[in-house]
């Protein structure tokens, strides 16, 4: 059997747009959170103004023993604690390290979805959104391919890599 009493890092999944509520309720019971963020710009009707936004929307991390679980579990808009097999699937500290260093560090960067290239992906934002493609190239501008199977003929091309996502 397995201990429990040890603290190790999980990716707690959360409902859309709660993932700065679940961070301040496991901040409030003592409970290390990590949830990495960068700035982007929001539009409205009436004006633009840059505001912080979850790196992984629907995520945030926590460092906590698996008896602290429930405690986890009944933060409003915790859905669940990501799980492999049925059990909670534990994050290398080296992992979020790495993340947490990146968003410390003055560079530029760009969340991108776990794609590769040859993956059937869709445009999600931009003048081609909804269009579906397949990845030809990655690298911070994509290559996507647009192909008419049929006739055997295709185009490709470039698009943000923050744009597409795993079809």
């Amino acid at each position: 059997m397995e201990s429990t009493d040890q603290e190790e890092w999980f990716a707690i999944w959360t409902r859309s747009r709660h993932e700065q509520v679940v961070r301040q309720q496991l901040e409030q019971k003592g409970i290390d959170v990590f949830l990495p963020t960068v700035m982007r710009w929001s539009h409205w009707k009436d004006r633009k103004k840059q505001v912080e936004w979850p790196l992984f929307p629907g995520y945030c991390f926590a460092k906590f023993s698996l008896d602290q679980r429930l405690v986890v579990l009944t933060c409003v808009g915790a859905v669940n604690i990501v799980s492999v097999a049925g059990a909670p699937a534990v994050i290398p500290e080296e992992e979020l390290s790495g993340i947490r260093q990146l968003v410390d560090s003055e560079l530029q960067f760009d969340p991108c979805p776990l794609i590769k290239e040859g993956d059937k992906v869709e445009v999600s934002h931009g003048p081609l959104k909804g269009v579906v493609g397949r990845l030809v190239r990655k690298g911070s501008r994509t290559r996507l391919f647009l192909s008419v199977d049929l006739i055997g003929q295709g185009v490709s091309v470039e698009v943000n890599a923050s744009d597409v996502k795993p079809y």
